[in-house]
């Protein structure tokens, strides 16, 4: 007999809204609303399995409240479940800049979470570098098989470089330059993979602080962290990485060069 799913509860045969009643009215009121930061995290989990970047458990993604009444709160996902079937009362709830932990999905009702207990994700240090380093309004962390082959295709790299790609673009501070008329050239960190995710911290913060343009950061046979204003602006950078990722795979392999020298 397999053992029972502890992620998403649907053996109940309740329905999300129906399990929204065996909370309090306070927490009912919070998770009412499609675009707080707990169930966007579910939404974005969901979109992220399918893209292959947040499978068997792996992955992360966090969300800073920028526009509720306390921007100080972040929602995070827990370690060890599986994000697509993820439900909002599963988060973490910690408070900048102490980092305190304010709610834990230990604390809701056993009738939601069958007892299970649940764990702080490793990639918290992480993901709290990027709120107090870069003010960030969400981190995201994938296990892109674009992200780690670029790694390993560039294993003796310590930066992942590629230019004149249209994609490009979509990155913050690398946009058109009015004044060459030509698209910037796109340079992310590469930092060493640790057997503890939380050990990444002191390699992310210096990446962070030598690449003051960057919006994301590498881990060599790992994944990819990136981070953005707000919720929609990480997605959007996630995606275009992710983008430019497979198609610099795609490119080595054909023996295309990713820098193209200006003429």
């Amino acid at each position: 007999m397999s053992a029972p799913c502890h992620c998403k509860h649907s053996d109940d045969g309740a329905s999300n809204g129906n399990a929204l009643n065996v909370l309090s009215p306070e927490l009912q009121q919070e998770f009412k609303d499609s675009n707080h930061p707990a169930n966007l995290i579910c939404e974005l989990c969901r979109l992220f399995y399918d893209n292959n970047w947040v499978t068997g458990t792996g992955g992360g993604i966090s969300i800073r409240d920028v526009d509720g009444e306390n921007p100080n709160l972040v929602y995070i996902a827990p370690s060890g479940v599986q994000k697509e079937r993820i439900q909002p009362w599963e988060m973490f709830l910690v408070e900048l800049p102490d980092e305190k932990i304010l709610r834990t999905p230990n604390d809701i009702p056993k009738e939601l979470t069958k007892s299970y207990k649940y764990k702080p994700s490793a990639c918290t240090p992480l993901f709290m570098s990027c709120y107090t380093m870069r003010d960030a309004g969400a981190c995201i962390h994938t296990h892109s098989q674009h992200a780690v082959m670029t790694t390993l295709l560039y294993e003796n790299e310590k930066e992942f470089t590629i230019s004149h790609i249209e994609q490009i673009k979509a990155l913050p501070k690398l946009q058109y330059n009015e004044q060459t008329k030509k698209v910037e050239k796109l340079v992310i960190p590469i930092i060493e993979n640790t057997p503890h995710e939380e050990d990444l911290t002191d390699s992310l913060q210096e990446a962070i602080k030598n690449y003051p343009g960057t919006s994301a950061v590498l881990v060599r046979r790992h994944g990819i962290y990136v981070w953005g204003e707000t919720v929609w602006k990480a997605k959007v950078y996630n995606e275009a990485l992710d983008y430019l990722l497979e198609l610099a795979v795609k490119m080595k392999l054909a023996g295309i060069p990713l820098v193209k020298e200006d003429s």
